[in-house]
């Protein structure tokens, strides 16, 4: 598999892991969009939610649960976003599910809507 996320999680990719359990890493995202941006990824390759297992929809429950907890360490106090990209119009690049969590800042939401 040429994942580079699953390459990051078993090591082949030098990233330094802000957390790591059997569950995910969190790392920091390459190029953010926020003045703090994270990844966490989930150990288990699939790309979007609807191909997960139900043993990897139990994990994202338990990640979801790790980011709160994690949220103040992670410099995120005040407030953070998360965004799951899914598929190419939303903008996901990487083919492994992972989430985006971004904060220390006000952040806007840009309207998007076409007229």
């Amino acid at each position: 598999m040429d994942c580079i996320f699953c390459k990051i999680i078993a090591g082949e990719i030098p990233s330094e892991f802000l957390y790591r359990d059997e569950k995910m890493v969190i790392i920091r995202d390459i190029d953010p969009k926020a003045r703090l941006h994270y990844l966490a990824i989930p150990v288990r390759h699939y790309a979007r939610i609807e191909e997960g297992t139900d043993r990897d929809r139990a994990d994202l429950a338990s990640i979801l649960a790790k980011i709160a907890e994690l949220a103040p360490t992670l410099g995120l106090a005040n407030g953070y976003r998360l965004v799951v990209n899914q598929g190419d119009d939303a903008g996901q690049t990487v083919h492994h599910l992972h989430i985006h969590v971004m904060g220390g800042q006000t952040l806007d939401f840009p309207d998007l809507r076409r007229e």
